[in-house]
């Protein structure tokens, strides 16, 4: 019977045994750490030879850039998104530009050589290599013009790209270990790091810290096999462009003067006799003609001389409204028609000897705003060449218009003039001021934002909009003035079409008095409120006068900023310059 039992016995043990020794592999296999290391070509994403991994700022990026006869090139867009914006890349022409406080730099694709205004320098290597796509810009050349820091790798081939300066933390590793993926004994090896290697702490953990090496491999170590934690203070050795503007020393007083036809100038005697403290005029005297960067002009050597005899600056304006055939966007983004439009309109300022040049492009497209920016900049370095001042006029600013990046014009335009009119508008779905103090303010302030005070001129208007809400039945006929059947206890209809005009100060006080209308002050919108009823058609105006004018001249001295402008002449009561003259004196 003993002997029956001693194998089931043995059998029993040796399973026993069996298990403990496969719970003692899996705790081993457990609690082993991975000798598995992951390619880096693989970790970076790298797919074909001439791929280079970035690394900006201890961040791996998506982006790549490329490894072309032994020098390292990066994507037009990774340069303008994350080192320099103020690189301009003009797909159309195949031309790199970059515009400096005193010169513009240019490049053609393929070539090893670029010019600095009219001085030409050349590189060992091509700069600018362009595809269907985008454009490669060589490092070694963006570096030139930016502030950032960089070291190549190979194997695989990365470069690491440093241009936020500051304190970062970092420790020496206290002996030999690896750098993981992620964090886990069972994660992938990325590098062995040896005993003393200074590493980029990044986030710190009780058990697994995540950390960048000086050669652009990010990954985590055990926290237990880090040194002490110190400090290391990054800073840039590269000298940042100065800027300067021209700057008047009077406070601006600026008119627009809306001119038409060339007989309009022979006014410009009786323009000026009724304003008082008016130092700068602008005359609509350009505006774009064709497609290729041509003008049409009404200036006047007459009309500058009278004005410089009286005190009075003049600051030409060029617009793009006029023609409706042109292409703002097509001139804007061809290079060769932007530097036609820009050579035009500095040989008019020599040839009639005005002061400056206003520019007032609207409703561009969001398309044009890169190229809208270059021109900017490129008109800034000739009239800066020739003394004139550049303004710059732009709309309040809102999500939908910050295309125009008006920071970026403050810093190459002398003035920066808000156009603090239009929050309602002839195509407008309701009723309402044409700039209320609210809307003027929160203009100033978002401006603030990106603008310095002093370069800032408020736009006020001379005008307003008299709208009449037209009775209307619900198949759209128009309802009879004896009619009361969709009338409101407030003698409004809840039908009706609406319509506006814009009018001068004069005409709006005649039509006050003429209907017995009675103003109503309201501390809303910072002006006076009139409501009627004439023929059956209600009628809303909110008065702009001395009084609105005064609530808009207090935000333009609260913040100090660089004067007012006034759209336009000869819509003004003269009385308004007494107003006027008390906060631009």
């Amino acid at each position: 019977m003993k002997k029956k039992i001693i194998p089931f016995l043995a059998a029993g043990v040796l399973i026993i045994v069996v298990i403990l020794f496969m719970l003692l592999g899996n705790l081993i296999e457990k609690y082993t750490p991975t000798k598995d290391r992951q390619e880096l070509s693989e970790y970076y994403g790298l797919s074909t030879e001439n791929e280079v991994a970035i690394i900006l700022n201890n961040e791996v990026l998506d982006s790549r850039a490329r490894m072309i006869d032994g020098h390292v090139y990066l994507d037009y867009n990774l340069i303008r998104d994350r080192l320099n914006p103020r690189f301009y890349w003009d797909s159309l022409e195949n031309k790199l530009l970059y515009t400096t406080s005193s010169d513009l730099i240019s490049v053609n694709a393929d070539s090893t050589s670029y010019t600095v205004t009219k001085d030409t320098r050349s590189m060992d290597h091509i700069v600018v290599k362009a595809d269907t796509k985008t454009a490669y810009v060589a490092v070694d050349f963006v570096k030139l013009y930016s502030d950032f820091s960089y070291e190549i790798f190979d194997a695989p081939d990365r470069i690491v790209i440093t241009n936020q300066w500051g304190e970062y933390s970092t420790a020496a590793a206290r002996k030999n270990t690896e750098l993981r993926y992620q964090g886990g004994i069972k994660s992938l090896i990325l590098a062995d790091i040896e005993k003393g290697t200074q590493l980029t702490v990044l986030e710190p953990d009780e058990n697994w810290t995540k950390v960048s090496t000086s050669n652009g491999v990010i990954g985590y170590v055990r926290s237990r096999t880090l040194g002490e934690v110190t400090t290391l203070t990054l800073s840039s050795d590269f000298i940042p462009d100065e800027f300067t503007h021209i700057k008047k020393d009077f406070a601006i007083s600026l008119g627009w003067h809306q001119v038409t036809n060339p007989s309009a100038n022979s006014t410009i005697s009786s323009v000026l006799t009724n304003t008082k403290g008016l130092n700068v005029i602008s005359p609509t005297w350009f505006y774009l003609n064709d497609n290729n960067g041509n003008i049409a002009s009404l200036a006047s050597s007459d009309y500058v001389n009278y004005c410089h005899q009286n005190g009075v600056e003049v600051w030409a304006l060029v617009s793009n409204l006029e023609n409706k055939e042109v292409s703002t966007t097509d001139v804007l983004t061809h290079t060769s028609k932007r530097e036609n439009l820009v050579n035009n309109l500095i040989s008019a300022a020599i040839q009639y000897n005005f002061d400056g040049i206003n520019v007032d492009f609207e409703a561009l497209s969001p398309e044009a705003g890169e190229a809208y920016v270059q021109f900017i900049r490129e008109l800034s370095l000739k009239c800066k060449n020739n003394g004139l001042v550049l303004s710059v006029d732009n709309y309040v600013p809102t999500d939908y218009t910050a295309f125009y990046n008006r920071r970026e014009q403050a810093i190459f335009a002398d003035y920066i003039i808000i156009m603090a009119y239009d929050e309602h508008y002839a195509g407008s779905e309701e009723a309402g001021s044409v700039a209320s103090i609210g809307f003027v303010t929160e203009g100033v302030a978002n401006t603030l934002k990106e603008v310095p005070a002093e370069q800032i001129i408020l736009g006020m208007p001379f005008y307003t909009r008299v709208w009449s809400e037209t009775p209307v039945n619900a198949d759209g006929t128009q309802v009879q003035p004896d009619a009361a059947t969709d009338q409101g206890a407030d003698g409004s209809y809840t039908l009706f079409e609406l319509s506006s005009y814009a009018a001068g100060m004069t005409e709006i006080q005649n039509l006050i008095q003429t209907n017995g209308a009675e103003p109503v002050w309201s501390e809303e919108t910072g002006q006076y409120y009139v409501q009627y009823v004439n023929g059956g058609v209600t009628y809303k105006i909110w008065v702009e006068n001395a009084a609105s004018m005064e609530e808009k001249l207090k935000v333009l001295q609260k913040n100090s900023l660089a004067g007012g402008a006034f759209w336009k002449l000869s819509l003004e009561d003269a009385s308004i310059w007494d107003t006027i003259i008390k906060y631009i004196n």
